[in-house]
């Protein structure tokens, strides 16, 4: 008998994961509270599917979307499900309604995996009979495109069902990474965090313009960052591996460090220069068309990855 899961919240994130499950061979019921919002599910679902087929990264998409199926309430969506992707709004009274909410349906041994891009499950799920149940399972937007899913347990969470939850990103295809205890922003956001307050900074003092400093990136660090990470780039880039390159150049990345050692918010008026610099390049009215092109692109690297990369 083909496994259930049930996914909660069917925004892009969710209808995302949907696709992810289904793809791997799951029966999957979607419930999103907003009627507006279930209604345009199958449809995107549908075009996403058409053009991954075209790509080759799904052998027959009908048989996917078949998998596939919107429920009236939380409770049918819940029906027999193994496992529940919780997608919705983020925030913590938003968060917490819905945890309880799924937490007065849970059966034994089902896991509850949130979405949540920075708020711990600590936050939301403390007053939850369940709440064992409960972690983090964090992905990258758009989760069927890219892999990564960070899986932070609560301080309470079982941590039996966090080693199942891990299992099972592995059986769909994900690439889980366990963070060992809760901390705000887990550690991709902290990683991200960290190049974008460097960036915003470096453009504030007027060292380079947006596309110049956006160009270090998509045509520097992240042709490396696009297969490794940078523990593995620093241990290729000196001859004796990580400790050389430690020996060589951690000194200047800590002077580095001390002169951001009174870091500020980005400026309004830094963002409102970036913005005018955007737009010039891309209208507002292109941007819809462009997450498009970056999709695109993001499912073509994936089949590459596939196809040529061992991990």
């Amino acid at each position: 008998m083909t496994e259930k899961v049930a996914i909660v919240g069917a925004g892009l994130v969710g209808s995302g994961w949907a696709i992810v499950f289904a793809r791997a061979g799951y029966q999957v019921s979607v419930f999103d509270p907003s009627p507006e919002v279930s209604e345009r599910v199958n449809d995107w679902i549908s075009w996403e599917l058409t053009e991954h087929r075209e790509l080759g990264l799904v052998d027959n998409a009908d048989q996917v979307i078949d998998r596939i199926s919107i429920a009236a309430s939380l409770e049918e969506a819940l029906k027999g499900a193994v496992y529940v992707q919780e997608s919705v709004f983020e925030t913590i009274p938003v968060k917490s309604e819905v945890a309880k909410a799924i937490d007065a349906l849970l059966k034994p041994g089902m896991i509850v995996g949130s979405s949540s891009s920075g708020i711990p499950a600590s936050k939301f799920t403390e007053t939850c009979k369940n709440r064992r149940q409960f972690l983090v399972a964090h992905p990258v937007n758009p989760p069927h495109l890219i892999p990564v899913v960070e899986l932070v347990p609560a301080p309470w969470t079982d941590p039996a069902l966090l080693a199942e939850c891990r299992v099972l990103m592995e059986k769909i295809g994900q690439v889980p990474v366990t963070v060992n205890r809760e901390i705000d922003g887990f550690i991709l956001n902290r990683l991200q965090g960290a190049l974008l307050n460097e960036a915003w900074a470096l453009y504030s003092e007027g060292y380079a313009s947006v596309q110049d400093i956006d160009a270090t990136v998509s045509h520097g660090l992240g042709l490396r960052w696009s297969f490794m990470g940078p523990f593995e780039t620093i241990d290729l880039n000196a001859p004796g591996g990580i400790t050389d390159y430690a020996r060589r150049l951690s000194p200047l990345y800590h002077e580095i460090a001390l002169s951001r050692s009174q870091p500020e918010l980005w400026s309004q008026e830094a963002i409102g220069k970036a913005e005018q610099e955007r737009r010039q390049v891309l209208s507002a009215d292109a941007l819809a068309d462009r997450r498009s092109w970056r999709d695109d692109k993001l499912a073509k690297l994936s089949m590459f990855k596939r196809e040529n990369l061992l991990t």
